[in-house]
């Protein structure tokens, strides 16, 4: 089950046991009568809460931000999420915010699908299957993104993972996957994505091989674009989106319950001997979520011209400077294509923003060979790009009916100001760099003509 709406204040209790929120009794003496008037007054938190619960914030912005900008919820929980033992550095495998362990690369780079392990060979959960491949920025700074694939075959079992460095946008690719968060579940499914925000703890199950797409972000939460001229409505609509409602478990685990947190890009773990599933009730604006992409509203140039990929973002992280982001979420979702007197595909471009772009499903329009599900690309700052031959060749003579563009096709992008710089992982220890990729452009030809004359009218 779920609450619909994007950063609304929402509240939720579990329902076997109502009344988890807390009330607060005040009760005043009215005139010319004995009986006291009682009144329900909603607390946060109260001297004593419902069924012997804790009261315990979670904040995702300063206390002082103006309200459209403060995150706040509050969780009543059955033990609070101190109660732990030290934490202590683990191994990051493959995750890492090291972006100078190789030399730069500007070139265009594109990975065939990551490979997911087969579990027949090696248990691997979500957190071991977590790997770094490009980023920039700090999270010790507050400012900066990384970029990461998941792959896994095994669900965390008696283990949580909790990101203090920033916010997950999680895209599954293959596989779903049930997130369990205190603040309670989520089935997500391909073509379908997720947002765990900052300090969040949750656990992930899978159900076969699994793979997918996260898009950190550090020191800014996503938000949806502003619409401008578009009105009020288009885009993701805010009420496609869905949060969990409250769902607890009491137990004890006595073989230990491992906590790991991500830290200033890097891992540590702590041991507690209880589920910290344990929230029976919460209310607040700060939460996780989760969104369809068939939801959608997509906008598209009717006349001619190619719109900006802009018109295809589903969430934006902010930066302060005005109109420039630190990360965006775009999608190429199926839809009309009606432009006359137009090339069609995506123009040929050099952008001062990072563009890494991967696959869920079908085939890439401007692409249509070389780039797979599960597999990815990334067009540096100033890194020219575009259609391959084959597509340039094809559209530019092609009869320009209305047609359906993408259909069975979800493509992504994740576009940021930073110049990323890509880890030893996703050049070298991965092992799935298509070193042939340039050879996609080399079949372009000059179309020159000096001696051309406009068509008679």
């Amino acid at each position: 089950a779920y609450m619909s709406g994007f950063g609304n204040e929402f509240s939720s209790e579990d329902s076997r046991c109502p009344g988890s929120l807390p009330e607060g009794q005040v009760a005043h003496k009215k005139k010319k009568t004995t009986h006291p008037q009682v009144y329900y007054i909603l607390q946060n938190n109260p001297q004593v809460c419902p069924y012997g619960l804790y009261a315990e914030q979670l904040s995702g912005s300063a206390f002082t931000c103006p309200r459209p900008a403060n995150k706040r919820s509050w969780l009543y929980r059955i033990l609070p999420s101190v109660k732990h033992k030290p934490f202590t550095a683990v191994p990051c495998g493959n995750l890492t915010e090291n972006w100078n362990e190789v030399e730069p690369d500007p070139n265009q780079l594109r990975w065939l699908p990551f490979i997911v392990p087969k579990s027949t060979e090696k248990k691997v959960d979500f957190v071991a299957g977590l790997h770094t491949v490009c980023g920039a920025g700090d999270a010790k700074t507050r400012n900066g993104i990384a970029i990461h694939v998941y792959t896994c075959n095994t669900s965390m079992v008696d283990r949580c993972f909790n990101n203090s460095d920033g916010d997950f946008l999680i895209v599954p690719q293959q596989g779903e996957i049930l997130i369990t968060t205190e603040f309670g579940k989520m089935m997500v499914e391909p073509n379908e994505i997720c947002v765990i925000q900052q300090g969040m703890r949750f656990s992930v199950d899978v159900f076969g091989e699994t793979r997918g797409y996260i898009l950190e972000v550090y020191g800014a939460h996503f938000e949806l674009p502003d619409l401008g001229p578009i009105g009020a409505n288009g885009l993701a609509n805010p009420r496609d989106f869905l949060c969990p409602v409250a769902w607890y478990e009491d137990r004890t685990v006595a073989t230990g319950y491992t906590v790991i947190n991500k830290y200033q890009g890097k891992l540590f773990a702590c041991q507690q001997d209880f589920s910290p599933f344990n929230v029976v009730a919460w209310h607040g604006n700060y939460t996780p979520y989760k969104y369809n992409l068939n939801n959608f509203m997509v906008i598209n140039c009717v006349a001619f011209d190619h719109a900006d990929p802009s018109i295809f973002t589903v969430l934006t992280a902010k930066s302060t400077r005005p109109g420039v982001a630190i990360a965006d979420f775009v999608i190429f979702p199926p839809r009309w294509g009606v432009a006359d007197r137009t090339f069609r595909p995506p123009y040929y471009h050099r952008n001062c923003m990072s563009e890494f772009m991967g696959l869920i499903k079908g085939h890439y329009e401007a692409k249509e060979e070389g780039f797979q599900p599960g597999g990815a690309s990334l067009h540096s700052i100033m890194t020219p790009h575009g259609p391959d031959a084959d597509c340039f060749e094809k559209n530019s003579v092609a009869e320009l009916q209305p047609e359906r563009v993408a259909e069975g096709t979800m493509a992504f992008m994740f576009e940021s100001s930073f110049s990323m710089a890509v880890t030893k992982w996703g050049l070298q220890t991965c092992q799935r760099v298509d070193k042939s990729y340039y050879q996609c452009w080399e079949p372009l030809r000059s179309h020159f003509n000096p001696n051309w004359k406009p068509s008679p009218v």
